[in-house]
């Protein structure tokens, strides 16, 4: 079977600090360990927020950022 390119993994609670847990299922298949850096990308206009994604900050590099870049204008257009 062909896997879909989404998958919701969980829905995580803010606390009352702001933070967030990333399950365990989530930390082992996207390799997330200790002291990792993410990087929160946000989809939408100023005032009006659609979406999210996490993405290791090692992953984000110029070369991706210049690929996004088009998709991310596109999606807030």
């Amino acid at each position: 079977m062909k896997r879909s390119c989404c998958r919701v993994y969980s829905i995580v609670t803010v606390d009352s600090k702001g933070q967030i847990v990333l399950p365990k299922e989530v930390r082992e298949e996207f390799n997330i360990g200790q002291n990792d850096r993410l990087v929160l990308i946000g989809f939408g206009s100023e005032k009006d927020h659609c979406c999210m994604v996490i993405m290791k900050a090692d992953r984000l590099n110029s070369t991706l950022a210049s690929m996004l870049q088009p998709i991310f204008k596109e999606v807030i257009e």
